[in-house]
């Protein structure tokens, strides 16, 4: 019985809940709707305080309350998770209210929003770049600002991350065979991230790449590739003489001056 009372008591007060609700979006008093929404937000209910934001936001357009509007809108945004939404709307209000006390939150409230909808490396990298870029002129433009460890943390995961699509990618070519294109991409990727941790891989496969190609070439190319391929060798070995790869790339490089002409002992 004190079950059946309790339901009931909850299913009455979400009734009530929901009439009010229903009562505030259809209230024509923004200044109630707009005290309303806060009381959501404040609440937990982000789902109700954005979607009555997203109504008066227009109507504060122009007013004093117009850039706090526009913050707990971002942030009704943020807390479900929404992060493409509340990307979008940080970034508006930063340029909207350059003079907001909510600028420097939501300058970096954008690089965050962008930080999150990151993927995994194997996947497009479009809002690592962002997140990359905004936080970077975000502590240009704020340079004193509390949150430099933060923005420096989130940067240079970022750039990992980057680093490990460009090897990634790079390493995709080789995997398909494809070593013409894999020595440009390969290239690529340690030109952009020099000191990238796959260093010794990417150096290591572009020899092999350059190997292999000489290998499937025509006959009138062959000679010019082995030769590249004994180029990269000296390139390798002079970095990594010791390194996880130098036994097979001397193997490479005995065969590759064997088809020279040239005998190595």
């Amino acid at each position: 019985m004190r079950y059946k009372v309790f339901i009931y008591i909850l299913l009455l007060a979400l009734v009530s809940s929901c009439g009010q609700y229903e009562k505030v979006l259809k209230s024509t008093d923004y200044q109630y709707k707009y005290k309303k929404a806060v009381e959501y937000y404040n609440d937990g209910d982000f789902i109700r305080a954005a979607t009555i934001l997203d109504q008066v936001y227009d109507v504060f357009r122009g007013t004093v309350k117009a850039d706090t509007v526009a913050y707990y809108r971002a942030e009704s945004y943020y807390h479900q998770n929404d992060y493409i939404m509340a990307s979008h709307y940080f970034e508006e209000l930063a340029n909207t209210f350059p003079n907001s006390v909510y600028e420097e939150e939501s300058s970096f409230m954008t690089g965050y929003c962008y930080y999150k909808l990151s993927p995994r490396p194997s996947l497009d990298q479009e809002y690592t770049f962002k997140a990359v870029n905004t936080l970077t002129l975000f502590l240009i433009n704020h340079p004193s600002t509390t949150r430099v460890d933060e923005a420096n943390r989130i940067i240079l995961d970022m750039r990992e991350k980057l680093v490990e699509k460009s090897f990634l990618n790079a390493k995709l070519y080789f995997d398909l065979g494809d070593y013409k294109s894999a020595i440009i991409a390969l290239r690529n990727s340690l030109g952009d991230f020099p000191n990238t941790e796959h260093r010794e891989e990417l150096m290591f496969l572009i020899l092999k790449s350059s190997y292999l190609l000489a290998e499937h070439s025509v006959e009138s190319k062959k000679l010019e590739r082995y030769q590249s391929t004994v180029d990269e060798y000296y390139s390798f070995i002079g970095e990594f003489p010791e390194g996880e790869y130098a036994d097979e790339a001397k193997d490479i490089y005995k065969d590759s001056m064997k088809s020279l002409g040239q005998e190595v002992n």
